[in-house]
């Protein structure tokens, strides 16, 4: 029962939070400084959690043709390949040096 409840504490308190915004906001626009805030701060959180899930606790799960994998999605991106052919690309390399080494 108490887990229920914490779920649904956490829901509650959620959404209060992302409701507040915009009842205090209302129709004002954001200045500019905190829009590129709000704007980078999901690619630096998924960057953070991706480094904290390749390398694990304490770097002792450190998987070297996973991060050779990773490395080939920003070099596709960089390259103007579509998303879906980076990350095919990424799972590829990673299943072929894994067969190998």
């Amino acid at each position: 029962m108490t887990l229920w409840l914490t779920i649904a504490a956490v829901a509650a308190l959620s959404f209060a939070c992302k409701a507040f915004g915009p009842a205090l906001f209302g129709g004002r626009t954001l200045p500019p400084r905190a829009q590129s805030v709000i704007a980078l701060s999901a690619p630096a959180l998924l960057a953070g959690f991706i480094v904290v899930a390749v390398l694990g606790p304490g770097w002792t799960a450190l998987d070297p043709t996973m991060i050779a994998g990773l490395a080939v999605v920003p070099l596709l991106l960089w390259r103007r390949a579509p998303l879906p052919v980076a990350l095919v690309a990424a799972v590829a390399v990673t299943a072929a040096l894994r067969v190998w080494v």
